[in-house]
């Protein structure tokens, strides 16, 4: 399964928000320029995580994102999900019901074995990625980070 690199940049994203000083919002432009990636790009991103609820978005000049929710309860799933969607990534074509070799419907009464895995490891990975929030990334961060952005985040959030 191949993610989009909007994923990597919501995360980041929501990481750094997530350290914002309580009721401060970050610019669209400061999270572009904090890390270097092109503006009109990120907006897609940053507007379909809004969409999805995990930030939240106020426009006019005063305007910035936040986390919607506390980092604790934004999971990577959350995030992965409002940029890739829901959709699963696998999806049967029943092809062993096709073809020269196609299989007899006694054959095919139980649920398609490539299915069955593909789904069971879909589940595992979504599972694996819910048990991890965005407050616990962000605990995983060098410490020299956190000192960084206590430093710098207060000048930008307004």
């Amino acid at each position: 399964m191949k993610l989009s690199q909007g994923v990597e940049w919501g995360l980041h994203c929501a990481m750094l928000l997530a350290q914002v000083p309580q009721g401060g919002l970050l610019r669209r432009d400061a999270l572009a320029d904090h890390f270097g990636l092109p503006e009109a790009y990120l907006s897609k991103h940053l507007q379909a995580m809004t969409r999805a609820g995990v930030l939240y978005a106020n426009s006019g000049p005063k305007g910035g994102y936040r986390l919607a929710r506390d980092a604790g309860s934004v999971t990577v799933l959350d995030v992965v999900e409002a940029i890739e969607g829901t959709a699963p990534p696998f999806v049967c074509q029943e092809i062993r019901q096709r073809g020269t070799g196609a299989s007899s419907p006694e054959e095919c009464r139980r649920t398609c074995m490539v299915s069955t895995v593909m789904n069971d490891a879909d589940r595992a990975w979504r599972s694996s990625l819910r048990s991890v929030t965005i407050a616990g990334l962000v605990a995983r961060l060098p410490g020299s980070v956190h000192t960084r952005n206590e430093e710098t985040l207060p000048q930008l959030a307004h």
